[in-house]
């Protein structure tokens, strides 16, 4: 595990990336938290010194679905608590599962990888910043498409999951 987490962070360090990688999901929520109010605070410095400018928190948080102390979807609600626009990835090998998880639980549909993945993978799922604006729409739909979140059905989560894959221009599921 420790291996591929390595792998992840090299890879996309490279690509000029910060990546921080925790040990699991408490420690994931706990220093999001902190990277947020960071962010929060230096927006308002900027702000109060320059009016017209302000900077965005354009972090992605990759989960995976299982993790040690708070699982990927308890994180993912927290994290989407505290910000709702946060753009958030799920790295599962039940992506079928994380998606049917996903719209229940968080209410949303998220961006999704199938594990096993290639870095290149990653890095096209990562830096696809155009996903996050699809998702929006994709989520809109998924009101209409899904009239009871808490029991899509199977024909549901396909038309969900074509959706996703248009979005995400991505075909790792």
């Amino acid at each position: 595990m420790r291996k591929i987490l390595k792998l992840y962070y090299e890879t996309l360090a490279d690509r000029g990336h910060e990546v921080i990688l925790t040990s699991d999901g408490e420690e994931c929520v706990k220093i999001y938290r902190q990277q947020l109010q960071e962010h929060q605070q230096e927006e308002e410095r900027h702000h109060n010194e320059m009016s017209s400018s302000s900077s965005t928190f354009d972090a992605v948080v990759i989960l995976d679905y299982k993790m040690p102390k708070k699982d990927g979807l308890q994180v993912a609600k927290e994290i989407l608590d505290m910000n709702p626009e946060q753009r958030i990835i799920f790295a599962s090998a039940y992506v079928e599962q994380t998606l049917v998880e996903s719209v229940k639980e968080l209410k949303r549909v998220v961006e999704l990888m199938q594990k096993p993945f290639s870095m290149s993978a990653l890095i096209d799922t990562v830096e696809n910043t155009e996903a996050y604006e699809g998702l929006k729409a994709l989520m809109t739909t998924a009101k209409d498409i899904i009239k009871d979140l808490d029991n899509p059905s199977s024909d549901q989560i396909r038309e969900l999951f074509e959706g996703l894959r248009r979005v995400q221009k991505f075909k790792g599921f």
